[in-house]
């Protein structure tokens, strides 16, 4: 039982405060001078920036916030609602974590998360997916192919260098926009009333709680969506099963709540910053405390992609361990109203 007495929680980049009730945190006061400069330069980039406008539709799936809300699925699920009426989407993401800047083609075969990042390996199983840090080149290299129809741009709400034909904002139902305040003080990439003007719609991704008490739905002046998470096969047969569920992404906690939510009996958990590359000392962590309580692995999909092409403890856990993946899904008739946002983007 030596492995499970180390079943703690690692620190994330991410400060709890920055969703506390409230802006009375001392720490938060403190760090309001830097983030008015941070805001300022933030909106200064989209004042001076030149935007490529291309060719074809862009479609951007961007979040107010640092930190997971939902993007990938959505993006996924816009791609999915392209293609059945004919088109041919494909992503456009800056490759974050990855070593390589683009502009560059995903080929799953040749390309490590180490190499574009996560994400991308995700995105490109589904439609062809181009890395670039600059995201204007990065659509010049997609309007190249010929075959596409639409760019879908996963993240860059705040990216000036690409213009947008519909932006489309995640938040996150529980958390909202935290404490409202822009990086250090809070988890906002820009001021709030600016960013609006960024976004043509609003989806709160899961429960509203959090978002209630932000304001966004009275304050957003346009169509504001509910959608919730839906898991796939491999999740719901997770019911009575005692797990050991570890992620690395923005918001790891969502992924921990989903599991437990699925009826799993979760005795341990593991939980890392953003992107976090595993190392073989965490694979044998994993590997230890799962089997010290008798309990299977699971972990996202977006975590399960950086174990590939391992070898060692990490290609171990690769093998040992179930990877949870999720989709999107709307309420009411709010699919009728994103799939006409969808269609009306046209160049």
């Amino acid at each position: 039982m030596r492995a499970a007495k180390r079943n703690l929680i690692v620190p994330l980049e991410e400060p709890s405060w920055w969703y506390a009730e409230g802006k009375s945190d001392l720490r938060t006061k403190a760090l309001l001078p830097i983030a008015k400069i941070y805001g300022a330069i933030a909106q200064r980039r989209f004042i001076k920036a030149q935007a490529y406008r291309s060719k074809l539709p862009v479609i951007c799936v961007g979040n107010f916030t640092a930190g997971g809300t939902g993007k990938t699925p959505l993006s996924l699920f816009i791609a999915g609602l392209i293609r059945a009426r004919g088109g041919h989407p494909a992503f456009l993401t800056r490759g974050y974590s990855g070593r390589l800047k683009g502009p560059l083609w995903v080929n799953a075969e040749v390309h490590g998360a180490a190499d574009i990042g996560d994400e991308p390996l995700l995105l490109a199983g589904k439609c062809p997916t181009v890395v670039s840090r600059d995201r204007a080149e990065g659509a010049r290299l997609i309007e190249e192919l010929g075959a596409i129809t639409h760019i879908i741009m996963d993240d860059g709400l705040q990216n000036p260098q690409l213009a947008k034909t519909l932006s489309i904002a995640v938040v996150d139902g529980r958390r909202g926009v935290g404490n409202g305040e822009v990086i250090p003080a809070g988890p906002l990439r820009a001021p709030l009333d600016f960013q609006f003007t960024l976004a043509d719609c609003v989806v709160f991704n899961g429960p509203v709680d959090g978002a209630e008490k932000s304001g966004i739905p009275g304050e957003f002046p346009g169509p504001v969506l509910s959608a919730s998470v839906v898991p796939n096969e491999a999740a719901r047969s997770l019911v009575g099963e005692r797990v050991v569920a570890y992620a690395g992404i923005g918001n790891p906690q969502r992924f921990i709540d989903l599991v437990s939510n699925l009826g799993a009996q979760v005795v341990g958990t593991r939980l890392y910053k953003d992107h976090h590359a595993f190392s073989e000392e965490d694979a044998k962590f994993l590997l230890e405390l799962a089997a010290s309580m008798g309990a299977k692995l699971v972990t996202t999909e977006k975590d399960f992609v950086r174990l590939r092409k391992s070898d060692g403890e990490r290609a171990r856990l690769a093998g040992q361990t179930t990877p949870i993946g999720i989709s999107i899904g709307f309420k009411d008739g709010d699919e009728k109203r994103l799939e006409a946002l969808v269609e009306a983007a046209r160049v």
